[in-house]
């Protein structure tokens, strides 16, 4: 199995798989009682009214509400705002519409404080806006532009440490999209994404650790980040189980037994014993 086709599903992560905004603010932020939108609303009080509204489930309110604070500039609300365009949340799915408002967002708070509350979504408009730049956006001005998007993946990596970002620009380095390719470079951003718990990222340094890309073979660390990585991926993320197999197969019954003994310590420590 190549490794480019198993990655066929990681558009999900990210576009289809993002936390939801009560990540990123606290929840005496998030209501108003009244039930619809005063006129004379601030920017503020337009997206904690628009973020109400949608967490009720009343997305035409929060359509409205959002639009109007995104308009005004409103970070948040335009964040919020571009994730329900680009996954055809409560509106139309328009990609345009949400690379412009992902771009808003990008160019005004790209100096942010990466610490602050707020240095989640700023990050994740970057990553959005890297992914439109590597597959572009059909009929059109987007096209597809490989060091393009570099740029906005590694930005988000390096400056907000976003473990998305850091995964995307892994996988360009590996796959030699938007300049050469570099399997060091590859495994040194999957490594620092893996350590954050990032499932692809875990999978794919996994994988080079297995082979020896970029990196001195170690079976037995790469079983184990490829037996997490299956046993935390999501149902539409087969390749992980696969690439699992594929190298459950080839190791040594020593190498399997020892990796699957880490990967178990691991899950009790990270996953299975909780909060």
């Amino acid at each position: 199995m190549r490794i480019r086709d198993a990655f066929g599903g990681l558009a999900l992560i990210g576009l289809g798989v993002i936390c939801s905004a009560s990540t990123f603010f606290p929840r005496d932020a998030a209501a108003l009682d009244a039930k619809t939108l005063d006129k004379n609303a601030t920017p503020v009080e337009a997206f904690r009214f628009g973020f109400n509204a949608y967490k009720q489930g009343d997305k035409t309110a929060a359509v409205e509400a959002l639009t109007y604070a995104a308009e005004k500039g409103h970070a948040a609300a335009q964040w919020k705002l571009g994730r329900m365009y680009a996954e055809g949340d409560g509106l139309a799915k328009d990609d345009m519409k949400a690379f412009e408002l992902f771009s808003e967002v990008a160019d005004a708070h790209a100096d942010d404080n990466p610490n602050a509350a707020s240095a989640r979504f700023v990050s994740n408009a970057f990553v959005a806006l890297g992914r439109y730049y590597r597959d572009g956006i059909p009929n059109s001005a987007v096209t597809p532009d490989f060091g393009r998007a570099r740029q906005m993946f590694s930005y988000a990596a390096s400056y907000f440490g976003d473990s998305d970002a850091q995964l995307n620009l892994a996988r360009m380095f590996y796959e030699g999209q938007g300049g050469e390719r570099d399997p060091r470079q590859a495994v040194r951003w999957a490594k620092l994404a893996a350590n954050k718990g990032n499932v692809g990222a875990q999978a794919l340094l996994g994988h080079m650790l297995f082979e020896g890309e970029g990196v001195s073979r170690e079976p037995v660390i790469g079983l184990m980040f490829l037996t997490v990585a299956r046993d935390r991926s999501q149902p539409l993320d087969p390749w992980i189980q696969e690439m699992q197999e594929q190298a459950f197969s080839l190791a040594t019954e020593t190498e399997r037994r020892t990796a699957l003994a880490m990967a178990d310590d691991w899950l009790n420590k990270n996953v299975k014993a909780g909060p």
